[in-house]
């Protein structure tokens, strides 16, 4: 895992939270809500081949110990 991906997450974060308030203060929950799960579910996409990776990894310990 590169440094890189951390700050992708971190400023998807930020960004996300900043435009969370922003649509609370206008009254706007719903879309608040909906922007809350879509960077929810980008970051998923972007850390989903690392955390495969993790568990390909752990079955090959797991096969070459048995």
């Amino acid at each position: 895992m590169t440094i890189q991906i951390l700050f992708k997450i971190g400023a998807v974060g930020i960004l996300v939270a900043l435009l969370n308030q922003i649509l609370k203060h206008s009254g706007k929950e719903e879309h608040a809500y909906l922007l809350n799960l879509a960077g929810l579910i980008i970051v998923l996409s972007w850390i989903l081949p690392y955390i495969r990776q993790l568990f390909d990894e752990i079955m090959e310990l797991i096969n070459i110990g048995s």
